[in-house]
């Protein structure tokens, strides 16, 4: 039977000191890499009772927008058969509440706060990082430029020069660090990464959900109300790791890992894929407690690696020396026309 500790069945050997898990995302200083995604804990007081919050490494709550929105119709959640599908449409109740009436209470909950925001354009986005700086329990905002819930939502998180510009714009507007949440509903994410860093970013956030739909057929009916929203949970995390590895090989830039991650083994992934801390999403709504149990899980599966703390791991995968090149498309029809 397996250890429950150490999925893989392994029975540790004798250890030392408990490796150390404090982590840094460029100035961002965590205590852990166990975070939790924006949209999945609510505001933090929703999970009090359940889950000690200062053992998170961050808490990133719902997304807030310059004024109150009060999200899309419903159906806005879609189980599937291996994740959820969910079109809330930033359902919030604009900055100036969440200043005055949320933050306060998460703030003094002790896990560090990173600050969701979106905006429909570059100016909502500069005007939301002003009104944050300086403000008492921000640690740092997570640009929210990938959400396809909302018309908006994923414009300036699909374009390199608009990406660019609106981080840029954020970055001349407040000391804090930013962070920014990129989608994979993209051709190109390294592009993405690229122009994220190269307008000021400290970090980005890999992955956002991935468009989907889904379908009544005998009412011949969409079931989400938007009709098209966003996937997430264990369905997208090879599409997660994929934009992790992509992005940690060509873009000099911290990167938290998020999609799908549900067990200690996840987390490992990523991080060895290149990630240096991750976000735990969808998980939260099946097992509240999951963060917890992973940051619990992780000083061991550290020293099963001789790890002293977790950046020993990060992007520590062995690839191959070389991969063969798949022959070209006008080479192959050669031959084939030569076969015939």
């Amino acid at each position: 039977m397996a250890n429950p500790e150490h999925p893989s069945g392994s029975t540790p050997g004798p250890r030392g000191p408990a490796p150390g898990v404090a982590v840094a995302l460029g100035r961002l200083r965590l205590p852990n890499p166990i975070l939790v995604a924006s949209g999945t804990f609510g505001y933090g007081r929703e999970m009090t009772g359940l889950v000690d919050l200062r053992r998170l490494g961050g808490a990133i709550p719902k997304t807030i927008t310059p004024l109150p929105r009060p999200g899309n119709v419903p159906w806005r959640t879609v189980e599937t058969a291996a994740g959820l599908l969910n079109s809330i449409g930033l359902d919030n109740d604009g900055v100036d509440s969440f200043v005055a009436n949320l933050l306060p209470w998460l703030a003094a909950c002790g896990a560090p706060v990173i600050v969701s925001i979106a905006g429909a354009n570059e100016a909502d986005f500069v005007s939301l990082a002003r009104r944050l700086d300086g403000v008492a329990g921000v640690a740092a905002l997570e640009l929210n430029i990938s959400c396809p819930n909302v018309s908006h939502g994923v414009d300036l998180g699909t374009d390199p020069v608009a990406c660019r510009s609106v981080v840029a714009g954020v970055r001349a507007a407040t000391a804090l660090p930013v962070i920014a949440k990129l989608t994979p509903n993209v051709t190109d994410i390294v592009a993405i990464a690229r122009a994220a860093r190269d307008g000021g970013a400290d970090a980005v956030t890999l992955i956002n959900t991935c468009q989907g739909m889904a379908v009544d057929w005998r009412r011949r009916k969409p079931l989400l109300g938007n009709v098209i929203g966003g996937l997430s949970g264990p369905a997208i995390k090879p599409i997660a790791l994929r934009c992790v590895h992509q992005v940690r090989q060509a873009v000099d830039i911290p990167i938290i890992g998020v999609g799908g991650i549900m067990t200690i083994d996840d987390v490992m992934e990523f991080l060895v894929t290149g990630a240096s801390a991750v976000q735990v999403g969808t998980a939260n709504f099946a097992e509240p407690i999951v963060s917890t149990r992973l940051l619990d899980a992780l000083p061991g599966a550290l020293a099963d690696l001789g790890a002293n703390q977790v950046g020993d791991i990060v992007g520590t995968l062995a690839l191959p020396t070389a991969v063969a090149p798949c022959p070209s498309s006008a080479a192959t029809t050669g031959r084939l026309d030569h076969a015939r």
